[in-house]
C-alpha cells in the first residue's frame, strides 16, 4: 500500500480516464466521485473502478464524450438520457434541476435512462442534503441476485441511498446494497486472491461459496432473504421500468469492455421539508438522533465514513501498489 493525497489521486484518475477516450469534463466528474468513495473508505466504489471504466470508454461500451439530455415532461418530473455515457454527469445535471424544482414544488422526481454504474449513491444524495433537502436514490445494476428460490440472476444488487439534512451537523446518510454485500467487494477479493466470508454469495449451481471467482459466476445473496429479493424487484421497477432502460438480466457487465452498453437506470426523489410545514423538521430530526444515541452501543449510519473522510483529507488514502502503478501508467505519469 502507498499513501497518496486526494488531490493527487484525482489527477491520476482523471488522466487515466482521459487517456481512455473520455472528455476532460466528464473525466473530472467521474474521478471526483470515485476519489470521494475512497476517502469515505468505500474502496470497492473508488478508483479501483477506473481501469474498468477506461477500458469500456476505449472500446465504446460507454461513451466517454456523451452529453446528457435533460427533459421535463411534467411540473415535478424530470428525465435525463445519459446517452450511454457515464452516470455521473447525467446525475449531476438531473439533481441540479431536481433541487430547483423541489424548492418550487416541494417535491421532484428524477429518472435517468441509458446510464452506467453510478458509484456510491451516498455521494449523490449527500450533495442534495447539504443544500437542506431530503434525497432518496435508487439504481439497478447488471444481474446479481436471483429471485428467492431461483438460481439465475434476475435482479441487480440494486443499491438504495438516503440523505437527510441536520441542524449544524453533517447530513445523515444511509447507503446500502440489497445484496448481503456490494458485488464490488467480491470483485476486489477476486483480484486480490482472497476468499469471501460465509453468507455473501452462491456459485452457479446455487451452493454457498467462499470462492470469489465462483461467486462472480453465480449470484449474490440478498439481505433479508425473500424480503431483500422483493425489494430488489421494487428497485428494478422504479428505475429500469420507469426509464425504459435495461432490467438487470438484460444489462451487460460493469467489469468487462466487450458487449453493448449496460443501459441501466437511476431514480431520485427530492423533498423540500419546508414545503410540508406545520413543524420544525430539523428539530424533529435531532429528537430522533438523540434518542438513538442515548442507547449504549449505538451509532448513526455514516459515522465511519465521516471519520474516514476526515482522516483522508489530512493524510491521504492507502492505495494498493499494483492499482497505483496501473493508474500512473494509464495517465502517462
Amino acid at each position: 500500500m502507498s499513501k497518496i493525497s486526494l488531490d493527487a489521486l484525482e489527477v491520476l484518475a482523471t488522466g487515466a480516464l482521459v487517456s481512455g477516450n473520455t472528455s476532460e469534463t466528464n473525466a473530472r466528474m467521474v474521478a471526483t466521485a470515485l476519489v470521494a468513495a475512497d476517502a469515505d473508505g468505500l474502496a470497492s466504489h473508488g478508483v479501483s473502478r477506473v481501469p474498468f471504466y477506461a477500458d469500456q470508454a476505449a472500446s465504446g461500451k460507454v461513451n466517454g464524450h456523451a452529453t446528457p439530455l435533460l427533459e421535463q415532461h411534467a411540473a415535478a418530473a424530470i428525465r435525463v438520457d445519459a446517452a450511454d455515457g457515464f452516470a455521473y454527469p447525467a446525475i449531476r445535471i438531473g439533481l441540479d434541476k431536481a433541487v430547483d424544482v423541489a424548492r418550487d414544488a416541494g417535491v421532484a422526481a428524477l429518472s435517468i435512462g441509458n446510464s452506467h454504474h453510478c458509484g456510491a449513491l451516498s455521494y449523490h444524495v449527500e450533495n442534495v442534503a447539504e443544500q437542506g433537502l431530503i434525497a432518496l436514490g435508487f439504481s439497478n445494476t447488471p444481474a446479481g441476485i436471483a429471485p428467492w428460490g431461483g438460481s439465475r440472476g434476475s435482479f441487480g444488487t440494486n443499491p438504495i441511498g438516503f440523505a437527510c439534512p441536520r441542524r449544524e451537523q453533517l447530513p445523515l446518510v444511509i447507503d446500502l446494497s440489497l445484496s448481503a454485500v456490494a458485488r464490488g467487494k467480491v470483485v476486489l477479493a477476486e483480484k486480490r486472491g482472497e476468499s469471501i466470508p460465509d453468507g455473501w454469495a452462491l456459485d452457479a449451481d446455487g451452493r454457498a461459496t467462499n470462492d470469489a471467482r465462483a461467486a462472480l459466476a453465480g449470484t449474490m445473496l440478498p439481505i433479508g432473504e425473500a424480503k431483500g429479493s422483493a425489494l430488489a424487484m421494487v428497485v428494478e421497477l422504479l428505475t429500469a421500468a420507469l426509464a425504459g432502460a435495461n432490467f438487470a438480466f438484460e444489462a451487460s457487465s460493469f467489469f468487462t469492455a466487450d458487449g453493448p452498453p449496460p443501459r441501466i437506470a437511476q431514480t431520485f426523489i427530492v423533498l423540500d421539508p419546508k414545503a410540508f410545514g406545520g413543524h420544525d423538521f430539523l428539530d424533529r430530526v435531532e429528537a430522533l438522533m438523540v434518542d438513538v444515541l442515548s442507547q449504549p452501543g449505538t451509532r448513526l449510519p455514516g459515522e465511519r465514513r465521516h471519520r474516514s473522510r476526515a482522516a483522508a483529507r489530512d493524510h491521504g488514502v492507502d492505495i494498493g501498489e499494483d492499482l497505483l502503478s496501473e493508474l500512473r501508467r494509464r495517465a502517462g505519469m
